[in-house]
């Protein structure tokens, strides 16, 4: 799925009235019904809806839901912010329409003291304003935002939270925006639900079909996009029955020091898993007993030092490399990866204590080969590239990273991003928060490295390899339940979440 901007989606909505074609009311009353039609499915008309409309055609769509539920005999009312001015074009025709079904209680505020009387069971629907906002609320909207944040009734947002913007809140009020429990957003979801910070806004979203217009969908240029089961197929490999393990690649792990050799078995572990056809870990001396009896199908390559990555071995044989989980930062290990970024000829997947390193030696970054994949979290990410005021400042941040460093960055979250050099970068979908735990990250080290391995773009690898990592997470979880997952959990799913997208 392609992701837009906001304003990209109104274009898209003004494509398809014009091509499809269709009437402005009436691809309003289809984006209504699909509202409609999730309310009904989820909650009693035993309860009351108190609809909260803005003038504009986001309040059209809270005054059109609240007509076709109260023809499905659920009690709704309808509170219209007066501003003094009269409504116009579809929002009218729907309030119109209310006052000639005469079914719903329509109310118009002008102060905040008349729209204070609800009761706690009241199911609050907020159309106030969507996606095209531009400016923090004031005046009589943030004072109905404010009130309705500071009940306990359940709050349902239309297309977006009022107050919220769809892509960068730099400056915004976050006193002044909806805190909905869910967000039914409309064709796309925006790219501000993909940021930590947002979570307490959107709460629970999904995303409805309205049928915007292919064609338009097709011709509009975007870099950003959803990453979802479709598009994992497309790029997932196969095998020839001819395959053998010389034909699907050789992968170089170095990983492990003292006290965290179980890094290098995860990472180990999920490699091969992964499909890679051989596997070579270069540990410590003292790993070399844990990896071959942990790990026997992994070939082991054994440093000099007892405890710490100080060297690795010749590298021709390798078709990808990975480094990273669990190596520490000695002053021994720092001199080995810098050598390591030297002489490599192939892509490399750098995580944890690699990054590390990188972020006190950036000068090191031109030494990436080209295509090598990132895969820091949150914290790591911010060493490499500096401070900024939120996630979308990140996300501006990982897309020039990438660009200047020609590389692929994983940054590790509830929606995981990977960004390429092209400058496109995509969100993923699965995944769930029993996956934060220690070791979740070197399976994933271990996936992706399993894949590049295999001759897969360093695009692909991580696509693949982040998806795959999150699906595998989210069979473990209803399995065990997010609360007791174990990193090694994830990784024995993997095989069950292949099998759902072959």
């Amino acid at each position: 799925m392609k992701l837009f901007t906001t304003k990209q989606i109104a274009l898209l909505d003004q494509y398809t009235i014009k091509n499809e074609p269709i009437e402005d009311i009436d691809l309003m009353e289809r984006a209504a019904l699909q509202i409609t039609n999730w309310i009904i499915q989820r909650f009693s008309n035993e309860r009351k809806f108190i609809f909260f409309a803005g003038p504009g055609n986001n309040g059209g769509d809270a005054l059109a839901v609240a007509r076709q539920m109260a023809e499905l005999d659920f009690q709704c009312e309808v509170r219209l912010m007066d501003f003094g001015k009269d409504l116009k074009g579809s929002p009218a025709i729907n309030w119109q329409r209310l006052e000639d079904q005469n079914k719903v209680e329509l109310k118009k505020i002008s102060t905040i003291d008349a729209c204070t009387d609800v009761d706690e069971n009241d199911v609050f629907v907020d159309g106030l304003f969507g996606s095209g906002l531009s400016r923090p609320l004031e005046g009589l909207p943030a004072q109905i935002v404010s009130f309705m944040n500071q009940t306990t009734n359940t709050i349902i947002a239309i297309d977006i939270p009022s107050g919220l913007m769809g892509e960068d809140n730099t400056g915004n009020n976050f006193e002044n925006i909806v805190r909905a429990d869910f967000t039914l957003t409309l064709q796309f979801p925006k790219l501000s639900f993909f940021f930590a910070e947002n979570e307490q806004f959107a709460g629970d979203w999904e995303v409805l079909p309205i049928g915007l217009h292919p064609d338009g969908i097709e011709q509009e240029h975007s870099d950003f996009h959803w990453l979802e089961k479709a598009d994992i197929r497309k790029i997932l490999p196969v095998h020839s029955k001819f395959d053998h393990k010389g034909t699907l690649g050789h992968a170089l792990l170095v990983s492990g020091s003292f006290g965290k050799m179980g890094a290098a078995v995860l990472a180990s572990k999920a490699c091969l898993r992964a499909g890679v056809g051989l596997l070579t870990t270069h540990v410590p001396r003292l790993g070399y007993t844990i990896l071959q009896t942990s790990v026997p199908e992994a070939m082991a390559s054994v440093d000099q030092h007892d405890s710490v990555i100080t060297e690795f071995p010749k590298l021709d044989p390798y078709s990808a490399i990975g480094i990273g989980p669990g190596i520490d930062q000695k002053h021994n290990t720092r001199k080995a990866l810098c050598a390591l970024l030297e002489c490599a000829r192939v892509p490399l997947v750098l995580d944890a204590d690699a990054l590390n390193i990188l972020s006190m030696q950036k000068e090191w970054l031109e030494k990436l080969p080209a295509g090598s994949v990132l895969t820091p979290h949150p914290g790591e990410f911010r060493r490499m590239v500096g401070e900024a005021e939120n996630s979308y400042q990140y996300l501006q941040k990982q897309i020039q990273f990438s660009k200047d460093h020609n590389c692929v960055v994983v940054l590790k979250g509830a929606y995981t991003s990977i960004s390429s050099p092209s400058g496109k970068l995509w969100f993923n979908s699965t995944g769930n928060p029993g996956m934060a735990t220690g070791g979740s990250g070197d399976a994933l080290t271990g996936i992706i490295l399993g894949l590049l391995a295999q001759g897969l773009s360093s695009e692909e690898a991580a696509q693949i390899g982040v998806y795959i990592h999150g699906l595998a997470g989210d069979i473990a979880a209803k399995e065990l339940s997010e609360f007791s997952m174990l990193a090694g959990d994830l990784i024995n799913h993997l095989g069950n979440a292949f099998k759902k997208l072959i």
